[in-house]
């Protein structure tokens, strides 16, 4: 007999895989817990993402929303609008 015929016999029992599906036929325990690991990392970079875009990219761009905010409430002149809005640069 050939060393092809016997292969999936001497891989089958060299694995640890058996009748019961393998690994002693816990093989769904290992399934899930992959699952598991790549929904968590799916998670991860999802919430990292989402949180790295929510941040301004400095603090001018949130001090001249609030000069906008200040101005519309006619809080300041047109002149002070300008000129704070030139400090700002």
């Amino acid at each position: 007999m050939a060393v092809t015929e016997y292969a999936p016999l001497i891989l089958m029992h060299s694995s640890g895989w058996g009748q019961a599906g393998g690994w002693d036929g816990h093989w769904w325990i290992w399934r899930m817990a992959m699952l598991v690991f790549w929904i968590a990392v799916v998670a991860l970079v999802v919430w990292l993402v989402r949180r790295n875009a929510h941040r301004d990219s400095s603090g001018v761009d949130r001090a001249r929303g609030i000069l906008a905010e200040r101005y519309a409430r006619d809080e300041l002149s047109a002149d002070e609008y300008r000129e704070r809005l030139n400090n700002l640069k």
